[in-house]
């Protein structure tokens, strides 16, 4: 028929485009399929890069992470030592005024001193003394009066000496030894070989005190050295453990937030899933309700048809059967004639021929043809079966989903879980770890303040022998040289030695022997 070719027409048209739609389509999916899979591999190359500058830089903030904080540990060490210095400055120039004015008073009295030796040598060196020593020289025949007078002479000479020196000596800074060979030289009882003998000791006790000094300054020195060294040992351990504190604290606090933001998404999984799960129940709930109520229907309608086919009998079927068949060879024919009102089988059987008028009266009644009604039925039937059919499926996918959607979720809980205990147990661990570097920071610097007493203490033991090391053993050295001379007059040596000894010397420095 006209109408059939040109349907066979439209549906051959609309074959062509489907497959040159479906030609563009997969050209077009084969041309984004390739690039993006270049787009890929420019973004993994990106990638690559920029990973590798992340690690860089992360180095790099590493290293100048630790570079900042030992700059701040050397300011913090410096603004010390600067403090420190400026005390010290200051006790330096108070320290320097007092003991300026000490050198001048102590210069003052050498001067004082020269002049007065100056003055002995030159009565002593006079011609007069000369000719009068000659004189009174103990010699091989002199007689016993002639030495006694020269043994008044030799200690009246060391009386003068010693005197002299002693009266240059501020009161209550002298030499108590002094005093006692003073005395000696007083007396008239004390030999020769006493006095001698007292010296000899004096001399002795000097060279035993320089050698306890020169112990006491290898000692000094050595325990500074171990002191300083403990010091910055300790000084540098204490900084260390407050860097490695300070990096526990961020760590501490990091794993915190990603706790928090880990119980946070288990929450909200949660109520996803809980959400999920009653919209699931509703769901299910929804199908059976639909599949009893189509039941409930489907059981029906075929009720109704049992009961049109108790009225009608086998005639129905088969006019039932014959009518399909015809529906189905000519149905062709039959929407070219009614293609503009065919939406639906309904409506096919809207558009039939009128039922034949009702039969004249008078003559028997026969039973219309019920064929349509019962065709009717089974359409009914066959759209509710295919509902419930439908409505199985639908059932089925969504509990699918759901099973899909409920294994993923354990899964991620599962490992959120499991990630949560590690970062909870790295979190108890390094807050373990901070007790015990807070506990070793306290030691340390209960440690390091022990051992900067104990500097100040080898400072206020040490700083004034350190300081005055070199004089008084110049003290001492020019005072047994005196001391020397002084035994070599009173065994009868010539006095003119001692007109370079100067007794008086730093005897000030000593006085702390």
């Amino acid at each position: 028929a006209p109408a059939s070719g040109e349907i066979v027409g439209i549906l051959k048209q609309m074959e062509d485009e489907m497959a040159q739609d479906k030609k563009d389509l997969v050209a077009t999916e084969e041309a984004a399929v390739k690039t993006f899979e270049e787009l890929m591999q420019a973004k993994k190359r990106e990638k690559r890069a920029l990973t590798k500058a992340t690690m860089e830089k992360l180095d790099r903030l590493g290293d100048l992470s630790m570079e900042i904080a030992e700059m701040k540990n050397d300011k913090t060490d410096t603004a010390r030592s600067l403090v420190k210095d400026k005390a010290f400055a200051a006790d330096l120039e108070k320290n320097c005024a007092s003991k300026q004015a000490v050198y001048d008073e102590e210069k003052k009295a050498r001067a004082e001193e020269v002049v007065a030796l100056a003055d002995t040598i030159n009565i002593l060196n006079s011609d007069d003394a000369l000719e009068l020593f000659k004189k009174t020289l103990p010699s091989a025949s002199a007689s016993f009066l002639q030495l006694e007078a020269t043994a008044d002479s030799m200690r009246d000479q060391a009386r003068d000496l010693v005197q002299q020196v002693r009266s240059k000596v501020q009161p209550g800074q002298g030499d108590t030894r002094l005093d006692f060979i003073s005395l000696a030289l007083n007396g008239k009882k004390v030999g020769m070989d006493k006095v001698v003998k007292m010296i000899e000791r004096l001399v002795a006790t000097l060279k035993q005190e320089q050698a306890n000094d020169d112990n006491k300054k290898e000692y000094c020195a050595e325990e500074f050295d171990n002191a300083a060294d403990k010091e910055k040992a300790l000084k540098r351990g204490v900084s260390d453990i407050d860097t490695a504190i300070e990096e526990i604290k961020e760590a501490v606090a990091t794993l915190a937030d990603e706790i928090a933001a880990l119980k946070k998404s288990i929450r909200a999984l949660d109520q996803s899933v809980a959400e999920a799960t009653e919209q699931r129940k509703a769901e299910n709930k929804e199908f059976k309700e639909a599949m009893a109520s189509n039941a409930a229907a489907k059981e029906l309608i075929l009720l109704a048809k049992k009961r049109l086919l108790k009225t009608y009998g086998k005639e129905s079927l088969l006019q039932a059967a014959s009518q399909q068949e015809q529906q189905q060879d000519g149905g062709a024919d039959d929407a070219g004639d009614a293609v503009d009102e065919v939406v639906s089988p309904s409506f096919v059987q809207l558009h039939k021929a009128a039922p034949p008028p009702p039969p004249e009266t008078g003559e028997a009644y026969k039973k219309q043809g019920s064929s349509s009604v019962i065709h009717e039925i089974d359409i009914l039937v066959h759209d509710v079966e295919r509902e419930m059919l439908v409505a199985e499926r639908e059932e089925k996918h969504s509990q699918e989903e759901y099973q899909e959607t409920m294994a993923d979720s354990a899964e991620k809980r599962a490992t959120d879980s499991k990630s949560l205990n590690d970062k909870a147990g790295a979190k108890a661990d390094l807050e373990s770890s901070l007790e015990s570097s807070l506990s070793g920071h306290a030691s340390a610097t209960k440690e390091h303040m022990a051992v900067m007493k104990y500097i100040q203490s080898l400072h206020a033991e040490c700083d004034w022998l350190l300081q005055y090391f070199d004089v008084r053993k110049q003290a001492r050295a020019d005072e047994i040289d005196s001391l020397g001379k002084a035994k070599a007059v009173l065994s009868g040596a010539d006095y003119s030695l001692l007109q370079k000894a100067s007794p008086l010397r730093a005897r000030k420095f000593l006085r702390h022997a």
